[in-house]
């Protein structure tokens, strides 16, 4: 779904369009745990399963009514092992979707871990919470989800997407730091770190696939792929770990791994700056607003004083252009009149050839008027 999206809207315009569809994404987990804490609290927990199955019917109904018909981009065919192996070479081509896989695999590990572990906390002491308050905290991250396409209309469309990739890693340490230092005390520690954290890691992962479906646009569903398997091995990790370090150490041990997960992330967005065309490295400059990029493959990024040198470059050739029109126009206007007046000379020569025609047949007929009378004379002249 979310490769559609990059393909149908407009570059200025993704990341808007992309965290609409990401917070709808993030409302169905986000409302998942509210549905599974209640029904789990009044009937059998075997009952969500069977919600979950009669939903997933419900979707595909709804594709396929709705599902908008878009031409394929595979034009050259490939066979689908072709296209399976691709997606490894591409991690080998770009630079920034590996970044992007590495920073998206230790930012949904935070994610995945303190929701597993959070209903350990709060079923046990001092909280003792029933499953269906439990669910409720996934009210909070809704209302994080409506922050999300604000922010990427006013920011992520108008930056480059390192920078919110940037900001939203933050916002997930400052809540992972506060709810899990505070979260024994105080009940609103998990409930700002709810907050934070869904906020931070919507912010983060809209920038990094509006990133990254600007390398090949034909081929995002490819890199698309490449991307949520590092999600998806994140989020494992996360439940992983989570699960393990909290049972070897409580709240505070596997809130701790979350914040060496969110500076391992962190690590990985300052290892490569934004204009970097290698691996590693800040060649390009530190700017993080956007800039033009050649259409020209391989093109460089061009800086603000190139940027207006070559917009001063356009309006010269602008200029000389116009100027060059001007001088074109007006001698085609020259050659124009030259042509007409060429036209009249060779009609006045054709009616001058015309009227020496007539003068010559009127004198040859005059001449042959006075042959024949001489003839007539020459005859009487001799009888007389």
């Amino acid at each position: 779904m979310l490769p559609l999206v990059g393909d149908l809207a407009p570059p200025k315009r993704r990341a808007t369009a992309l965290s609409i569809v990401v917070s709808g994404f993030i409302l169905g987990i986000l409302v998942a745990r509210v549905l599974s804490g209640t029904v789990t609290n009044y009937t059998s927990w075997r009952n969500i399963y069977w919600m979950a199955l009669g939903l997933q019917y419900v979707i595909f109904i709804f594709l396929w009514f709705f599902m908008p018909d878009y031409p394929r981009t595979n034009t050259q065919h490939i066979n689908y092992f072709r296209l399976l192996w691709s997606i490894i070479s591409m991690l080998f081509k770009h630079a920034v979707l590996v970044q992007a896989c590495l920073i998206s695999f230790f930012t949904t590990a935070t994610f995945t871990s303190f929701w597993t572990t959070l209903t350990f906390l709060l079923a046990g002491a001092p909280y003792f919470y029933d499953p269906i308050y439990i669910g409720l905290f996934g009210l909070i991250g809704i209302l994080a989800m409506f922050f999300g396409p604000p922010y990427a209309k006013f920011v992520t469309d108008k930056f480059h997407p390192l920078f919110s990739v940037i900001v939203g890693n933050l916002i997930c340490l400052v809540g992972i730091v506060i709810g899990t230092y505070a979260g024994q005390h105080s009940a609103a520690a998990p409930a700002i770190q709810a907050f934070l954290n869904d906020w931070g890691l919507q912010t983060a992962q809209i920038a990094n696939r509006a990133s990254i479906y600007g390398i090949e646009p034909k081929a995002r569903n490819r890199l698309n792929t490449a991307f949520m398997v590092a999600t998806f091995c994140g989020q494992l990790t996360g439940t992983a770990a989570g699960n393990h370090i909290y049972a070897d150490g409580g709240w505070i041990h596997s809130g701790s791994a979350s914040v060496g997960f969110i500076g391992a992330a962190l690590f990985f967005c300052f290892v490569r700056g934004p204009y970097e065309t290698r691996w590693v490295g800040w060649r390009g400059g530190w700017s993080l607003r956007k800039k033009p990029k050649t259409d020209e493959p391989g093109g460089k990024w061009v800086s603000k004083g190139d940027e207006e040198k070559g917009g001063g470059d356009a309006a010269a050739e602008e200029g000389k252009a116009k100027e060059e029109t001007n001088t074109e126009k007006a001698l085609d206007e020259i050659a124009g009149e030259d042509e007409e007046e060429r036209v009249a000379h060779q009609k006045a020569a054709q009616e001058e050839e015309r009227e020496a025609e007539k003068s010559r047949d009127v004198s040859s007929k005059s001449s042959v008027e006075g042959a024949t009378r001489q003839d007539e004379i020459r005859p009487a002249d001799a009888k007389a």
